[in-house]
């Protein structure tokens, strides 16, 4: 592959872009029910590609939990196909009148959801997100360009190859679904100067991609997926409830963005907080990265990890079992150490004080914040739009989950009889 392929697939996509965006919804239902069927016809040759990756990574050193996250075997390839099965019964977000009103002249004004046509992803180790990218994207009439990580170079390539030919079997072109084949990371600094054919581009991978994205593409990018995510314990909060609720946001996944990184606690809750939320944290292996003053109510124990916590803590994102822990004098200092250290991910405050739960509301200026609730709600499938592309940390045009609708954006539409403009 060279330079002049991958823009030859920019244009592929932007021409398919185009038809797919005049198909009707029934036409891209029926290509995501052929991928769905296509994976589980050809199963044995991708769970045969995807060892030819494990094999390699496993040379290359790569830990269990990267080697889990590319593992496809039977079991994975039919929650992949019924997760795509699941996109087709969502609503069709093509098309639909977001407003219409009709002006004093007479003029009939609306606006029309349309997509945006060329979506461009760059992620890293999962090979399910080729087929939960694309069966998203069909559905609201986007082509588009893939580029996966190295380490499931060969998964991806026959997951590709399933869903192209089951979408041309629906009748749509097989350039509406694109991927760069080669591991070259030139490519992806070329595609992040695509912007006559890649009309978004989102990362989907660790804090340096993002960060590379945000830097270096020429066209808009999604800007999320890296949270440094927190939870305050109020002084009124019930403590039985912010044990429950700090302990599933820190372990029930601690590999994802939506995982607590950080807990604040008022200080007048801390002396009987932190010890019961160390007992359930010491259960689960939690190291708990602790300031001084949680540090002298915890003292020394043997069943749980406790270490001090240093400056760069309060700005990390684990992605693990570990979980900063700081005291604090008030919401208004929690506040404060959200606004320094928060990356406007997802934050949650435990409260029975409504007057400090509308406060934290409101000044907190993150993708989501609950009040009494985990942080890991901060999903697309949790909060009912079926599934996600990605999660945004961005103020324009799409924060929090990205769903169907995020995928799409309107045009005017304006219906006259003669009328001119005097």
């Amino acid at each position: 592959m060279d330079s002049v392929e991958l823009r030859k697939i920019g244009k592929a996509a932007t021409s398919a872009a185009r038809s797919l965006a005049s198909l009707s919804g029934d036409v891209r239902n029926k290509a995501i029910s052929n991928i769905a069927d296509g994976l589980s016809s050809s199963r044995s040759e991708i769970v045969l590609e995807n060892s030819r990756d494990i094999e390699k990574g496993r040379k290359k050193g790569l830990s269990e939990a990267v080697l889990d996250r590319l593992l496809l075997n039977d079991e994975r390839i039919d929650v992949i196909a019924r997760d795509a099965l699941s996109v087709v019964g969502l609503s069709d977000p093509v098309g639909e009148i977001i407003e219409m009103n009709t002006m004093p002249n007479g003029l009939e004004v609306s606006r029309r959801r349309v997509p945006l046509g060329v979506i461009g992803v760059i992620y890293e180790s999962r090979p399910n997100v080729t087929v939960d990218i694309s069966a998203l994207c069909l559905k609201s009439g986007n082509a588009v360009i893939l580029r996966g990580g190295s380490e499931a170079f060969h998964s991806n390539t026959v997951l590709a190859d399933v869903i192209r030919a089951a979408i041309l079997d629906a009748g749509i072109s097989k350039d509406a679904v694109q991927i760069v084949g080669s591991t070259d990371r030139k490519f992806v600094s070329e595609m992040l100067k695509m912007d006559e054919f890649i009309d978004l581009m989102i990362p989907r991978g660790g804090a340096d991609l993002v960060a590379r994205v945000a830097k270096e593409a020429s066209m808009p990018s999604i800007i999320g997926g890296v949270g440094v995510c927190h939870t305050y314990v109020d002084e009124s909060a019930s403590l039985d409830m912010a044990v429950d609720i700090v302990f599933n946001a820190k372990v029930q996944r601690p590999s994802v963005c939506n995982a607590l990184d950080t807990m604040l606690v008022h200080v007048s809750a801390a002396p009987e907080y932190l010890p019961k939320i160390a007992n359930a944290f010491a259960e689960a292996g939690v190291e708990m990265r602790c300031d001084t003053r949680s540090m002298s109510i915890l003292g020394s124990r043997e069943d749980v990890k406790i270490t001090p916590a240093v400056e760069e803590d309060w700005d990390t994102e684990h992605l693990s079992l570990t979980a900063g822990v700081k005291v604090v004098d008030s919401l208004e200092a929690a506040l404060d150490h959200i606004l320094d250290h928060g990356t406007g991910h997802s934050e949650a405050i435990v409260t029975e004080d409504t007057s400090s739960a509308a406060r934290f509301l409101n000044e907190v200026d993150s993708s989501a914040v609950m009040v009494n609730a985990s942080t890991r709600f901060n999903d697309g499938g949790q909060f009912g739009l079926g599934a996600e592309v990605a999660i945004s940390t961005n103020k324009m045009h799409a924060r929090g989950p990205m769903g169907l609708k995020e995928l799409t954006s309107y045009k005017w539409i304006v219906l006259g009889d003669g009328h001119i403009r005097e």
